[in-house]
């Protein structure tokens, strides 16, 4: 696999803040669209509420589109990073178990945002959550199954 020659840039300045809101997203190696099938899907959800459930963070909104997710979160007890790295190795290693498939899952790296205090956290949540519409994937977001928002 070439190197990807911004990728050192997504890590340059990063910092991890408990309490701070974070919108990250991450991609599926090759932009795969894995998450088509949505039991895949669910075995990645599994691991968002794994995250949320050891309080690593609060988990306000997420969305798994068929080759990326977006989380909305607030971080509790562990870094950007660890949270990634937890997140990703271990929804990697049940997918490829799902699939019968070895190595790389998702794409090196993530993008994440850092939400300003005194930003409100909706307007973002609206954003995750109406991603499978503008994508065209669906009507009306009831019926797309791999979403969740704490207001609900």
């Amino acid at each position: 696999m070439p190197p990807r020659p911004n990728s050192h840039r997504l890590r340059h300045g990063r910092f991890s803040e408990h309490g701070r809101a974070y919108l990250i997203t991450a991609v599926v190696h090759q932009r795969r669209q894995l998450f088509t099938d949505w039991q895949l899907g669910r075995l990645l959800v599994t691991e968002l509420r794994r995250a949320h459930e050891q309080e690593w963070v609060n988990s306000i909104a997420w969305v798994i589109m068929p080759d990326h997710f977006h989380w909305l979160v607030q971080l509790e007890q562990c870094t950007l990073a660890q949270l990634m790295q937890a997140v990703k190795s271990r929804s990697t290693l049940t997918i490829n178990r799902a699939l019968n498939g070895e190595g790389a899952f998702w794409q090196g790296g993530y993008h994440d945002r850092a939400i300003r205090d005194g930003e409100e956290l909706l307007p973002f949540a609206r954003y995750i959550v109406a991603n499978p519409l503008r994508a065209g994937l669906v009507a009306k977001i009831g019926d797309y199954p791999l979403w969740d928002a704490c207001w609900l």
